[in-house]
């Protein structure tokens, strides 16, 4: 256990910033997984930018690493014009 204050203080601040980061990314993941699932192109390419601005804020907050969040928006827009 930790014996210093500050110490006792970083433990807190992580818990709570670990639930935060759990929340922001499995939000995030259920977005791209009804994305994913959408077969109405119109549908599909109205959701886009939401989930893209999404990976994006998980990327500036090093949630996820940017070069997966490249390769999340690269085949997430290859899935919606793939859409007939």
């Amino acid at each position: 256990m930790a014996n210093h204050k500050s110490a006792l203080k970083r433990i807190r601040q992580n818990a709570a910033k670990r639930l935060r980061n759990r929340y922001y990314h499995k939000t995030a993941r259920t977005a791209i997984k009804v994305l994913r699932s959408e077969e109405d192109k119109t549908a599909a390419a109205e959701q886009l930018p939401k989930v893209i601005s999404l990976v994006d804020k998980l990327a500036k907050k090093n949630i996820i690493h940017k070069n997966k969040a490249a390769n999340i928006k690269s085949k997430l827009t290859k899935h919606v014009n793939k859409l007939a």
